[in-house]
């Protein structure tokens, strides 16, 4: 009877180590601008994936990074994004940012256009511009 309760355990917690739930589907890369010029210590990173399907209307963000500049460029990033939020037919981009004391100093100034559907990247390349 021991060797039963013992069997039926260890099949139950190999059971519930196989029903782990999805990861939340990922966008990576780094945010890079091409002046040799060092970033002050207060700078600020955001990164953000929108629907950019309709034209008249604002883009939806479906998932941002922003916090502090850790180090200089390449700056890192990890979008994270609900899957249910994907509506196929529709048009995706990621844009980036880099504020000093809330003053804009670099942004994107292409579209990054993603598909979301796997065949996107492992590792974007977003390029930012000074803005003057």
């Amino acid at each position: 009877m021991k060797k039963l309760s013992l069997l039926a355990v260890a099949t139950l917690l190999g059971a519930c180590q196989l029903i782990q739930p999805a990861a939340e589907p990922q966008l990576n890369g780094e945010v890079y601008y091409l002046q040799r010029i060092a970033l002050p210590p207060n700078a600020t990173l955001s990164v953000s994936l929108q629907d950019v399907s309709l034209a008249d209307a604002p883009a939806v963000v479906l998932g941002e990074q922003e916090g502090p500049v850790e180090g200089q460029v390449p700056l890192p990033f990890h979008l994270s994004y609900d899957p249910a939020q994907v509506k196929p037919g529709n048009r995706y981009s990621v844009s980036a940012r880099i504020e000093v004391n809330g003053k804009l100093m670099y942004t994107t100034t292409e579209q990054h256009v993603v598909q979301l559907d796997g065949s996107d990247p492992q590792s974007m390349k977003i390029r930012v511009h000074a803005v003057r």
